[in-house]
């Protein structure tokens, strides 16, 4: 056996966990395996070298990879803020048996929805922490702190997650219902109570799905969007887009145009029609309801 053949042996061995570092922390597979490949990339080419604890340097180099990436990914969205602003934000949750078995030892989806709300320091320190009992003394260089800032930071993202896990579940089973009655409404035609869903200042984007409503690219407020829905969602069934609940209408189990919806507060502020083949096959749609 070769020593880039012993190498890669070390390095799968230490594979499963590596992907359950990355994936708690960017919530995302393909961005995780990506981390994971660049932590293998950057062993290949430096080699164990004098690495007494390979799994450790292995989960210092994907730490730093994801927050890397977290800090681009923040970077990005206020960046384009405004644009951010007209578009729901769909996380992609895993479809695989893996992902099964990733969730099923993680925290959950609730979690990390949470994980969303924290900076990119303190998500790391946590979950290097809180996750993979890793020592402050460990997590300090990855996030670029003293020890006890490291502590500091995994602490408030600590106080954060217990005061906001069980709110994020219950937020998501609100807007299901929204949803549902939306469907509902639509459905029978019920003007009145599509305007009773919707906020006065609703949005609906429609794109590419417009010309099959005859309505233009973009509407606004409450009266203006309930007129495009009443009685045309007959065939439209309740799905999770992501992590959100949303609607799509899906011939023969195939998704055709997808209602990506934002809430707030108890009304839906914001619905987004998706009809392009290529956003559609980008998200991770399960249709839920009739």
């Amino acid at each position: 056996m070769t020593d880039h053949d012993a190498l890669a042996d070390a390095f799968e061995a230490n594979r499963k966990r590596l992907r359950s570092v990355a994936y708690r922390m960017l919530g995302s597979r393909a961005e995780a395996d990506d981390a994971v490949q660049e932590a293998w990339l950057r062993l290949s080419r430096s080699g164990v070298g004098d690495v007494h604890n390979l799994g450790g340097w292995l989960t210092t180099v994907v730490a730093r990879v994801c927050l890397d990436l977290l800090r681009t990914r923040k970077a990005r969205r206020e960046e384009s803020f405004d644009a951010s602003a007209t578009e729901p934000v769909l996380h992609h949750s895993v479809d695989d048996a893996d992902h099964e078995l990733t969730l099923a030892d993680s925290v959950g989806l609730a979690m990390l929805v949470v994980l969303e709300t924290l900076t990119p320091a303190e998500r790391v320190a946590f979950v290097l922490h809180d996750m993979f009992d890793l020592p402050f003394e460990e997590i300090a260089p990855i996030v670029g702190r003293t020890p006890t800032a490291a502590r500091q930071l995994a602490s408030r993202a600590r106080r954060r997650v217990q005061g906001k896990g069980e709110n994020a579940e219950a937020n998501r089973e609100r807007q299901r219902h929204l949803v549902e009655a939306f469907l509902r409404a639509s459905r029978e035609g019920d003007f009145d109570a599509l305007l009773a869903l919707l906020d006065p200042e609703v949005i609906a984007r429609t794109g590419p799905a417009a010309a099959a409503l005859g309505v233009a690219d973009e509407v606004r407020g409450a009266k203006g969007v309930a007129q495009i829905f009443a009685g045309r969602a007959r065939g439209a069934r309740v799905a999770m887009i992501g992590d959100q609940f949303g609607l799509v209408w899906a011939p023969g189990g195939k998704p055709q145009v997808v209602f990506a919806f934002t809430t707030a507060q108890g009304k839906v502020t914001s619905i987004e029609l998706i009809a392009d083949p290529e956003r559609i096959a980008a998200l991770d749609v399960t249709i839920v309801g009739r």
